[in-house]
């Protein structure tokens, strides 16, 4: 992505994959078109650092075959992100802009082998979004879960490469308070924002 150094905050990458688990993982098709997959992924972290995600398709998902022919993909995750109007400057020689976090991830895709390998993942998910549903998961019938497993692929992403924008006009210090009070009274994505500027100890 393109990436200006006063935006590169590679510290942050975790925490907004984490909180913004809803990925665009993006491959190729056959044809070398751009393919594009919505999909929740699990981080996991070594030494403290951002090293694999986990996930998983439905089996008439063409996305597993393309990650098994081509393994390097690309993973986005979109955090808090929101209109600024120029208003917060003093200086009316200002344009609008555009506030975001972003985070992308070169990574290299291995397909998970059997319905134990699959089960795991599935419950680290659960885990993470509804713990409590594991003891319903575990007490379903046994044909049942395996037809649900068989369903499926799962596939493990190592990173290769990690890149985390924070855009938040970090270089006009002169509008940061503006910005924050406008922020703080917005709306969900632009309190999110806010929240951010004050994490970052811009205000």
């Amino acid at each position: 992505m393109y990436l200006p150094r006063q935006f590169d905050h590679p510290e942050h990458a975790a925490t907004l994959m984490r909180g913004h688990p809803l990925a665009s993982l993006v491959t190729t098709d056959d044809s070398g078109f751009p393919f594009v997959t919505h999909l929740p992924l699990k981080l996991l972290e070594e030494g403290g650092q951002p090293a694999v995600l986990l996930g998983h398709c439905a089996r008439g998902n063409p996305l597993w075959g393309y990650l098994q022919k081509r393994p390097l993909a690309l993973a986005s995750f979109m955090g808090p992100q929101a209109y600024m109007s120029p208003k917060v400057y003093a200086d009316p020689q200002r344009v609008p802009t555009w506030s975001y976090l972003a985070v992308q991830a070169k990574v290299e895709a291995r397909l998970l082998e059997g319905d134990a390998a699959k089960d795991a993942l599935l419950k680290q998910l659960i885990a993470d979004h509804e713990a409590a549903y594991a003891d319903q998961w575990r007490s379903l019938p046994e044909d049942y879960t395996l037809k649900m497993l068989n369903a499926i692929v799962a596939f493990e992403l190592r990173i290769v490469d990690l890149q985390c924008a924070v855009k938040l006009n970090q270089h006009r210090p002169e509008a940061h308070a503006a910005m924050h009070a406008a922020y703080a009274e917005g709306s969900e994505q632009e309190q999110a924002l806010a929240a951010w500027m004050r994490k970052l100890g811009l205000v």
